[in-house]
């Protein structure tokens, strides 16, 4: 059994038991995220639109992003030409690492 599931405007495939990074949502390790922005559900059979529209998936927090759990740093450098003018500055995206627990549709 598998869902798609939308979260921070990016989708997962998940099912039970997986562990997946997604945005930083401010919530401790170990406490429990119901989401229920369920695209599809596949148990045997794929179900979409309205016949997921009570399904939920429930997950617990593994890592929080605070601190030391956060992606690669990303480089932004922007130079303008013959002008000696530039700009380097870089970001590391928090995350929230979570391990899914039940998958109801």
């Amino acid at each position: 059994m598998y869902a798609i599931i939308k979260c921070g405007g990016k989708q997962y495939k998940v099912s039970e038991g997986d562990i997946i990074d997604i945005d930083y949502t401010g919530k401790a390790a170990k406490e429990s995220l119901e989401i229920t922005d369920v695209i599809a559900v596949n148990n045997g059979e794929l179900k979409t639109g309205a016949a997921v529209s009570s399904a939920k998936v429930e997950a617990v927090v593994v890592l929080d992003g605070t601190g030391v759990n956060r992606d690669k740093k990303v480089v932004i450098y922007k130079k303008r030409r013959r002008k000696d003018s530039k700009l380097k500055r870089g970001f590391r995206k928090s995350f929230t690492k979570i391990r899914i627990t039940k998958i109801a549709a």
